[in-house]
């Protein structure tokens, strides 16, 4: 009887600490709201229908599991490419490892369609696009209206197209766009707007929304996981892998070559050519434009994968862990998130059903109050004459209301910044003249700032 006590405690310990892990906690669970999207010249949000984050996360001894459609809080489109793909339900379930471990062979590259996943249930792609070099016919293959690449769609050739470059225009706010239904991101998915340098006009007219906003003076968020289940943090990080150092921006280990024709790959192989260097085909149009550099006494640079072995708020004790890597500017930086191979072991995450005993994970609701203090909102601009923006200046865990009132009390305007989104609006133009006071809550902590009105 004893022994089945003892053994009954240390099961209930180790279900304890699994409950524990960052793979379990920090997925953005829902299952009331739905998503929206922007149709081309009209800033009014379309609903989806179509449940945001994840709808349900499980985990057993060694696995975890999340049940989710793919599709963000944040809204998505439109797509200036022609994109005829909406963001549509992905009705998946992705099972990854609790303890990942260490590829001690030969490094497995990443590979189209999804190499990762996103707390928020969102499908994580590397650089490409599916578009290439043909060397045979001199033009490019893949992609709608192109003759298919040698070999498929998913065989890589000898020089590859980079999809952050050249198909930004296909982007919408919050860096993203479908295939095929599947929407997904490339890379640091923080809005154009907010980068040090906007490259992308398509927040003028749409929300400068997000997963999250880039802060250089906290370390960034847990925000995905990659296909052989380490974890992704956004661009900033402690200077050192011990932890120490303060905040810094946390630097890609990959750099433009010196070239102006495409005749060899960085590692001296000599392949079929690409394109000579042009406005046409810029420098970092392929993939094979980029060399690895390494920065073996400089901490805050990354490895050939993207990330490094580091200490982080979730793993105090230490993790592999890839960065959704960016420049000075803000503008993502090659090779984006993971890449072009993986640290660990790689497998297909996708199952169809979950075929073990688990238990259900249920997070705590409600912020702390310091957690709160440290969303950091901002409401502007002030004073207004048209519209007022609250925007959160980091992830957003919890459901937020949003209220505006006068300085009778009178409630004027009620909206919601949900988990895994950063930004809601008020319009001003019904408003009369005078001073507002925005009240943001989660329920149990309140943060409130005056905003102006003025039309004159």
């Amino acid at each position: 009887m004893k022994k089945q006590f003892l053994y009954a405690v240390a099961l209930l310990c180790v279900t304890q600490l699994q409950a524990q892990s960052p793979a379990i906690t920090t997925w953005l669970q829902n299952n009331t709201q739905t998503g929206t999207y922007y149709i081309s010249g009209n800033s009014t949000k379309v609903n989806n229908n179509i449940l945001v984050n994840c709808q349900k996360v499980e985990y057993s001894a060694n696995s975890v599991y999340v049940t989710t459609a793919g599709i963000p809080a944040y809204p998505t489109g439109p797509f200036l490419d022609n994109n005829p793909s909406q963001a549509s339900n992905q009705s998946a379930i992705f099972k990854f490892p609790l303890s990942p471990s260490k590829n001690n062979g030969t490094p497995t590259n990443t590979s189209g369609g999804n190499i990762g996943v996103f707390i928020n249930g969102v499908a994580l792609f590397d650089y490409r696009d599916g578009v290439a070099w043909n060397t045979t016919t001199n033009s490019l293959c893949g992609g709608p209206g192109r003759t298919p690449c040698p070999g498929g769609p998913m065989t890589t050739q000898a020089w590859n197209r980079d999809a952050i470059l050249a198909e930004k225009p296909g982007f919408d706010c919050a860096k993203g766009h479908p295939a095929n239904g599947n929407y997904h991101h490339h890379q640091n998915p923080s809005a154009f707007k907010l980068d040090l340098n906007v490259i992308s006009t398509i927040c003028n007219l749409y929300d400068a929304d997000g997963l999250y906003i880039i802060d250089s003076a906290k370390h960034s968020p847990l925000i995905g996981f990659a296909y052989d289940g380490f974890p992704i943090y956004g661009a900033y990080g402690f200077k050192n892998t011990d932890g120490t150092g303060g905040i810094t921006r946390i630097k890609s280990g990959f750099q433009l070559r010196n070239i102006t024709t495409r005749t060899l790959h960085a590692n001296g192989t000599d392949v079929s050519d690409g394109p000579v260097i042009s406005a046409t085909y810029p420098l970092g149009y392929f993939r094979e434009d980029y060399e690895f550099i390494a920065h073996t006494n400089e901490a805050d640079y990354l490895d050939e994968h993207n990330g490094r072995f580091c200490i982080t708020p979730e793993y105090p004790n230490g993790t592999y862990a890839y960065f959704a890597t960016v420049d000075k500017d803000w503008n993502s930086a090659y090779p984006y998130v993971v890449g072009p191979t993986y640290y660990g072991v790689f497998d297909i995450r996708k199952v169809t059903s979950v075929t073990e005993t688990t238990t259900v994970y249920s997070p705590a609701t409600g912020l702390s109050n310091n957690e709160f203090k440290q969303l950091g909102f901002k409401a502007f601009p002030n004073p207004s004459n048209d519209i007022i923006a609250i925007q959160v200046g980091a992830l957003v865990k919890d459901d937020l209301t949003v209220e505006l009132f006068d300085l009778t009390g009178k409630l004027v305007a009620k909206t919601q910044i949900n988990k895994g989104s950063t930004i809601a609006y008020f319009d001003a133009q019904s408003l009369y003249n005078g001073t507002y006071m925005v009240l943001i809550s989660n329920g149990e902590n309140h943060f409130t700032q005056k905003v102006v009105i003025n039309k004159n």
